[in-house]
């Protein structure tokens, strides 16, 4: 005799729910993890025959595994210890807020992102908005660098573009980690720079805990080879010049440097320059005294805006890239070299003496940088243009003193990117910029600077202004 057995609707859902988390749980995720494996490892034994300097181990390390290992390190254990004692907190909270500070630094490199996304989206961009070039680069003293050398890329910081710029110009070299600031950790930007490989760093910091956890990651992914790309100055240049370094990175890079070790710590000075900063207007907002400081809202605003015009420029079939955007590569500063020369071991120093030596040393990297900072046609044309403020200088003028300009800077040193060696061609690319702009204007034949717009004019004659005497 067959009997109905009726189940509540309930424990239907219920059978049901648990039913499809089972499936999701062991069929659907593993089957996706190792279809993602399988892409990843294609990608990086793609990468590993196309660069110069191969993605490292420490990269592919799980991001667990680097956070366990930082929490693990005797000094961040003995600052956590200190740093309990003198506020009487127990261990274990100290001990959570290192966690913490440790998921916030370390990233999680994924090879798919960086190679397939992030670089298709760096060359896409960047080749968008300019005319990228590259400019001079130090081959043979490039090729000198040991293969085994941790090597540190540093440069002069103008745009948020110099990020995707560099890492574009170097996709055939490494795969770079950046000390990135705050203003990226929003989501879902925060994830897609962490795939990225890039570590987060609380520039103004004065927490000592946080400091340590910083510094002993940054010691590690050193000791390990990891290719990395800093910012001296620490934030993009508000007047145009370049700024003094602020070297709470490098210092740490140095802390596990050993001039004898078996490992160089190798410094290769990138220079960049382009004829329109997207920022620039901002930038100088920051430093004028008379100016409302813009609230987030006004710059989200702003840049709405921006992009809209711009989106009205390309229907109108109007819109034009901005100009030349170019990198320089410098002869690579070797750690074990200069440290041999000035018989310095920043292991033995003590605190002033070491602060001392990384003062030395920043000034000597910035100066490096500074001599491959690229001289393009927007900063020549400036330069003069400001220079004839009434009644203004005729367009022939301009091209004799642009060209006289260029060999006061080529004595200097200055690497000068000329558009199609062609100096007429230049002049012509760097007047018209201003001028539709409006920056610069035209009358009788003469282009004079409008005066509103002097600060703008001397933001890009700055870029250029320390291969000048004063």
């Amino acid at each position: 005799m067959n009997e109905t057995v009726v189940l509540p609707l309930w424990f239907a859902v219920v059978v049901l729910v648990l039913a499809t988390w089972a499936a999701y749980d062991k069929l659907l995720m593993p089957a996706l993890r190792r279809f993602v494996r399988g892409r990843v490892n294609v990608v990086l034994e793609e990468a590993s025959s196309r660069l110069r300097i191969g993605v490292k181990p420490f990269q592919r390390t799980r991001r667990q595994v680097l956070i366990h290992r930082l929490l693990a390190d005797p000094k961040v254990l003995a600052a956590a210890e200190s740093y309990a004692a003198e506020r009487k907190l127990p261990l274990s909270a100290v001990l959570k807020t290192i966690e913490h500070y440790a998921r916030e630094i370390v990233p999680a490199f994924n090879a798919y992102v960086y190679f397939r996304i992030s670089n298709w989206i760096g060359r896409k961009l960047s080749r968008g908005l300019y005319r990228v070039r590259l400019g001079f680069v130090d081959t043979a003293a490039l090729g000198r660098v040991p293969d085994n050398a941790t090597v540190v890329f540093v440069m002069n910081h103008r745009s948020n573009m110099d990020y995707i710029l560099a890492s574009h110009i170097a996709a055939d070299q490494a795969a770079l980690s950046y000390a990135v600031g705050e203003w990226a950790r929003v989501w879902p930007l925060s994830a897609l720079i962490r795939s990225m490989g890039a570590y987060f760093v609380r520039r103004n910091s004065k927490d000592e805990l946080y400091r340590r956890v910083l510094e002993c990651y940054i010691a590690m992914a050193t000791q390990a080879g990891v290719p990395q790309a800093v910012f001296p100055e620490g934030r993009l240049t508000r007047d145009g010049l370049m700024g003094a370094p602020r070297l709470g990175v490098i210092d740490y890079m140095l802390r596990g440097f050993h001039p004898g070790g078996e490992r160089d710590l190798v410094f290769v000075p990138l220079g960049l320059n382009y004829d329109r900063v997207l920022e620039d207007r901002t930038q100088l907002l920051e430093i004028d005294p008379n100016a409302r400081r813009p609230n987030r809202f006004w710059t989200v605003w702003n840049t709405l805006g921006f992009i809209a015009n711009n989106l009205r420029l390309m229907g109108k079939s109007g819109w034009r890239r901005y100009g030349y955007a170019c990198v320089n590569f410098g002869a690579p500063v070797s750690m074990r070299d200069y440290c041999t020369q000035r018989g310095i071991d920043f292991q033995k120093l003590d605190a002033a003496e070491r602060k001392r030596a990384i003062g030395e040393f920043g000034s000597h990297l910035m100066a490096a940088v500074g001599s491959v900072v690229p001289v393009l046609p927007v900063p020549l044309v400036a330069t003069v243009v400001l220079a004839h403020e009434a009644p203004g200088i005729s367009e022939f003028e301009l091209k004799v003193e642009v060209n006289a300009l260029i060999e006061r800077l080529e004595a200097a040193g200055a690497h000068t990117y000329i558009p199609r060696k062609d100096l007429d061609y230049a002049v012509g690319v760097g007047l018209r910029m201003l001028t539709l702009r409006h920056l610069v204007e035209e009358k009788d034949g003469l282009y004079a600077p409008r005066q509103i717009e002097l600060p703008l004019l001397r933001y890009y004659a700055n870029s250029i202004a320390h291969f000048l005497p004063a």
